[in-house]
């Protein structure tokens, strides 16, 4: 379901934009919005939440997804942790759904899907583990299951999934409301070999409102 935020651009906290295919790890204030923003439409944001008082609670994929009984997100969608509490809520979204299944690509995936010499391609794994190490907080034992924002994986009617094109486009986004202070960490996917960036990466922003 898409809808509309009523939050001027202008008047945001904090505005960065994520190079094409590159990792930014950040922290959202309890009550704060984050707004993820698909500058130029068809780009994969592969993003993964903790709770920044005590790291060891995360983003629960299974958990999520049982609560709202759903495979997808979209506004009103809450995502909960391990320890089963709301990390946050989608509050707008103007894309109308985000993918929790696919994960993210890494030197093995990229391997298997694609071909061997694929195996050092850039990956959203290796995105995730450089900015837990610049930072200092998260190891490699906390990457999970991520979520896709603006990804399109559909579920065949025989259970699999597909990598399809987005059905996203420039200037849509989704924006989330901190039910408690967040470290959000992001790979804005540099993934090639698949059209979920629409074979070409582009530029992601993100937008914080007080």
């Amino acid at each position: 379901m898409t809808v509309a935020s009523e939050k001027k651009t202008e008047n945001a906290s904090f505005r960065h934009v994520i190079p094409a295919g590159e990792p930014y790890l950040f922290e959202v204030k309890k009550g704060q919005t984050l707004r993820l923003l698909d500058l130029e439409g068809n780009q994969a944001v592969d993003t993964l939440f903790y709770n920044a008082d005590n790291t060891r609670e995360r983003y629960d994929a299974q958990r999520t997804l049982r609560r709202q009984n759903n495979a997808y997100l979209t506004h009103g969608s809450v995502l909960y942790s391990n320890l089963g509490n709301p990390l946050l809520t989608i509050v707008a979204d103007t894309c109308g759904r985000h993918d929790t299944l696919g994960g993210a690509c890494a030197q093995e995936s990229n391997t298997v899907r694609y071909a061997l010499d694929k195996r050092h391609m850039h990956s959203c794994r290796d995105n995730f583990l450089c900015a837990c190490l610049h930072d200092g907080r998260l190891q490699k034992r906390d990457i999970g299951a991520n979520i896709n924002f603006f990804m399109n994986v559909p579920v065949t009617s025989q259970g699999g999934l597909t990598f399809e094109d987005g059905i996203s486009a420039p200037g849509k986004y989704v924006e989330l409301r901190a039910e408690c202070n967040v470290i959000v960490l992001i790979s804005n996917c540099p993934q090639l070999n698949n059209p979920c960036n629409g074979w070409n990466p582009t530029p992601a922003e993100v937008l914080v409102w007080n």
